[in-house]
């Protein structure tokens, strides 16, 4: 017979304190989890084809508010620790407000759609989401429980003393929800049950229509947490008349009521919120299909923090959260394991104007997923790979392990500990001439390329690079490999440019700089999330007008090869002065601070699919 949900709850709550446990020896240990920083985004937007403004240097004694991409497990982790080479603090305790949204449907479809100026797509998620998703819902209710367990009690660890968390939830899982939330922050630092209400158009049929979300809210320490009272405001005519109550007790010990002649705030908030659902047409929409209205954030952030205290969103969505803590001067980090959801964020601080804001990945995603499969060594990857690729191995001993060959190529495995760069074509060519000789060409199969690879210089004769699947690790942990038949290794994305050109400005100590894309060749379009009908639409636009599937891109006009600071982008439904909204322009012009010497000009490229290319150049 199989066990009911109650009878599994106790392995459930023991398997996540394993997992915390390890997380928090990990956390104490040298083999920590890093934040790797993809850009320093300074939201100056395209305005026909002009940037003037002062170029500001990252500084590490600032705080900055931090979108992540990535596991929010991995994120959090690396939270704690905190993160040196940005200035970040660890945080255990350092969060005064967590709101999370997970997602409770496990039937929602998180299919994408993309309007291109001659096609519209339909995309699935990526492999990274699909796998992320799947394990979620793999047991149904168990799996969602298994995997809420760890990272409520992470972000417990993360909260500050006066902090408090709200999870919002619904029907599906609400009630088992509660039982964990009270196993991990204590029944009694349960504060409240809240109810969204929304109205929406009900039709008749065997239930009641289901037109609310809840909210469970709870303090790191009740009694000590921040709670700023809200009122809900009377209307103009009766607030007009409305004096204050104030509570007395009269001579014989009796507690009673008087009007006193202070006008009224309004009624104290209730446990029961009606706020709308968001327009289809309203301007906060950003087309994404759990988004949550501002104005639900925007009553949870004024209850329970203050100004300048630190918010953490660790299911991102829409970046709601994000957006509203900077309008009411509240500092942020959030978080998602979508690209989607990554890319809308983005967009969605830069229109709104934000303070200069981190973009990071985690730093070890592939050796984390690595770590947490049951290959033991790299070199036993490595080899799993190569014939995955139908490369045979070398049979001396003293030969490396990850490497092998197919045909008359050399062909090399690297780690997911690593990252395929510039330095690694070198030492592979150089191996290729040294090593038996006689090969055509060595192909490197890498999990993570760096920006400073220049595939203009490439000689294709002589090197090829291809993409190691990144969902390869998930397949190998299934028991039913048949998967592991249809892997693909695919070419890597890249991007060019014009060359730059450098003219005088009307300013003496300012200069001009012009850049220009010039082309954007996709990855190979048979491994994209897309059905055959999708893929045929992208093979055509790749053939006709390849840069218009650039979702944004952007510009560091000087480069320090460490971090890439955004200092100007463009992206799709950027309408300034009437623009369709589905094309990025393709060129820009900066007014910058002169240079005497050589000025290295980085410009990074994010397609419609979340993959990322970069380019850089010395002028």
């Amino acid at each position: 017979m199989q066990q009911s949900l109650i009878e599994l709850l106790p392995k459930i709550v023991s398997e996540g304190k394993n997992e915390v446990k390890k997380i928090l020896e990990r956390a104490a240990s040298e083999n920590k989890m890093l934040l790797q920083t993809n850009e320093y985004v300074l939201p100056s937007k395209e305005k026909s084809g002009f940037f003037r403004g002062e170029v500001r240097k990252f500084s590490e004694k600032e705080w900055f508010n931090r979108l992540i991409y990535g596991d929010n497990l991995f994120a959090m982790q690396a939270l704690l620790n905190g993160d040196k080479a940005t200035g970040l603090p660890p945080l255990r305790g350092g969060i005064d407000l967590i709101y999370i949204d997970p997602p409770f449907d496990s039937k929602a479809d998180y299919r994408t759609k993309i309007k291109l100026p001659n096609a519209e797509l339909e995309k699935k998620p990526t492999v990274v989401e699909q796998f992320a998703y799947s394990d979620t819902w793999a047991e149904g209710t168990v799996s969602y429980l298994k995997m809420l367990y760890p990272r409520l009690a992470i972000m417990r660890e993360l909260l500050s003393d006066r902090g408090s968390i709200y999870v919002h939830i619904d029907w599906h899982v609400g009630h088992y929800a509660k039982v964990i939330l009270d196993e991990i922050f204590g029944k009694e630092n349960f504060i409240n049950e809240i109810i969204w209400y929304y109205r929406r158009w009900n039709i008749a049929g065997t239930t009641f229509a289901r037109n609310h979300d809840t909210l469970f809210l709870y303090g790191k320490n009740k009694g000590h947490h921040i709670f700023n009272q809200l009122y809900i405001p009377k209307s103009e005519k009766s607030s007009a008349q409305g004096k204050a109550w104030k509570s007395i007790i009269g001579e014989d010990g009796t507690r009673r009521s008087v009007q006193t002649d202070e006008p009224t705030k309004g009624v104290p908030m209730p446990d029961t919120w009606e706020i709308s659902m968001i327009n289809p047409v309203g301007k906060e929409r950003v087309d994404y299909a759990t988004q949550k209205p501002e104005a639900l954030l925007e009553r949870i952030i004024k209850a329970s923090s203050n100004e300048n205290f630190i918010i953490a969103d660790f299911f991102g969505g829409s970046g709601t959260t994000a957006s509203v803590a900077e309008k009411l001067g509240r500092r942020w980090i959030t978080s998602d394991i979508g690209k989607p959801s990554n890319m809308i964020i983005r967009k969605r601080l830069i229109d709104s104007n934000v303070k200069p804001f981190l973009y990071h990945s985690i730093g070890d995603y592939q050796k984390e997923s690595f770590e947490k499969s049951d290959i033991s060594k790299i070199s036993e990857l490595a080899k799993i790979v190569l014939k995955l690729y139908g490369a045979k191995i070398f049979e001396k001993k003293e030969t490396p392990a990850n490497v092998g060959y197919k045909d008359k190529n050399l062909v090399i495995a690297d780690s997911p500990n690593k990252i395929t760069n510039a330095n690694t074509i070198k030492r592979a060519l150089e191996y290729k001439q040294s090593f038996l000789g006689g090969w055509n060409k060595v192909i490197i199969l890498g999990w993570n390329f760096s920006p400073d690879i220049s595939y203009q210089k490439l000689n294709k004769n002589e090197i090829e690079l291809l993409v190691i699947p990144p969902d390869l690790l998930d397949l190998l942990k299934k028991k039913n490999h048949k998967d592991l038949e249809n892997v693909r290794f695919s070419s890597l994305q890249y991007l060019t440019i014009k060359t730059p050109i450098i003219s005088d400005s009307e300013q003496a100590e300012m200069e001009k700089l012009t850049i220009e894309l010039e082309n954007y060749v996709l990855l190979s379009p048979d491994i994209l999330p897309l059905d055959d009908a999708n893929k045929a639409k992208v093979k055509s636009i790749v053939e006709k007008n390849p840069l218009d599937l650039i979702e944004y891109w952007s510009i560091d006009p000087d480069y320090d090869s460490i971090t890439f600071r955004s200092l100007w982008q463009d992206y799709r439904e950027n309408k300034y002065e009437g623009r369709d909204g589905l094309r990025v322009v393709h060129n820009a012009t900066l007014i910058v601070p002169r240079k005497q010497d050589k000025r290295k000009i980085c410009v990074k490229a994010v397609d419609v699919f979340g993959f990322e290319s970069a380019c850089s150049v010395e002028v």
